[in-house]
């Protein structure tokens, strides 16, 4: 493997078309300003790198990124690459992940609006991100022990799992298609509306209107705090062992719930029950 280090880059394609490389404390960075250091890539390795320019990584195959930092500026970091692993690193650039597959990333911190659009197959452990449309259209996910904050969050997902994770977060879920959540809090406005095949295992929902509109509902053993006009319009089973403010015209289904403030049956196609199980 060719070993290139503590050296500075800013040129255009600096590193375009390399293979069997590592890159070892350099900086992409410098007045040429130059985009697309590795494109076309295969089989490279960043260790405690700096980047500061755009587009560093596409059409890449085979990468590993540790101990570095990828600024405000390197927009658009990683996109139409495959057998990514991501660790110890800083992500704050726009739009950080697209079109890829394979991804997996430890213990980084992403500030990324528009982050990992249609990325097939992404593991994410032990991570924060701040982010806007997060995972939007992506499938085959596997998150543990993440924390995120922002709106509009895994909307149009398939083929997720989330485990130990702590979601702030508007519109969650949107349109998501057999995912299953396991004891993890999930706060905020109007989650999972429009969703199939979503299962809350031992979650604690938080927020106004959620659960609206979906499709093969599952919660079992949930906490609702502070949820009002719940399930309206959908198809729901559902264990919560907490008291929910309001209930709305469930389409289908059982609501098992120890009370309720206020049950709102007004709409003649509504055949959901709730039962209270103090």
């Amino acid at each position: 493997m060719k070993v290139i280090e503590k050296q500075q880059f800013d040129m255009e394609r600096a590193l375009y078309g390399e293979r069997d490389l590592l890159v070892r404390q350099c900086s992409f960075d410098g007045p040429a300003d130059g985009e697309s250091a590795f494109k076309e890539g295969a089989d490279i390795v960043a260790e405690d790198c700096y980047f500061n320019l755009r587009y560093p990584f596409w059409h890449d195959d085979n990468l590993k990124i540790t101990g570095s930092e990828m600024t405000e500026l390197c927009r658009a970091a990683l996109w139409y690459s495959n057998h990514i692993e991501i660790k110890d690193t800083k992500l704050h650039g726009i739009k950080a992940l697209r079109e890829c597959s394979d991804v997996v990333l430890k213990n980084c911190d992403i500030v990324s609006p528009e982050f990992g659009w249609s990325v097939h197959g992404i593991t994410m452990e032990g991570c924060s991100a701040v982010s806007e449309y997060f995972l939007m259209r992506s499938s085959k996910i596997k998150f543990s022990n993440v924390k995120f904050q922002g709106k509009y969050s895994f909307q149009y997902i398939e083929d997720a799992e989330f485990e130990n994770c702590e979601f702030d977060t508007k519109d969650a879920f949107w349109h998501g298609k057999h995912v299953v959540v396991k004891d993890s809090v999930i706060k905020g406005e109007y989650l999972a509306w429009y969703s199939k095949g979503l299962t809350l295992i031992r979650c604690k929902i938080i927020g106004t209107q959620p659960l609206c509109y979906c499709r093969d509902l599952k919660l079992i053993d949930c906490e609702m705090t502070d949820t009002d006009l719940a399930f309206e319009k959908s198809q729901v089973k559902a264990e919560i062992t907490t008291p929910v403010i309001s209930i709305k015209n469930p389409a289908e289904g059982e609501i098992y719930v120890p009370s309720v403030g206020e049950i709102i049956m007004d709409d003649d196609n509504a055949k959901g029950k709730v039962i209270l199980c103090p």
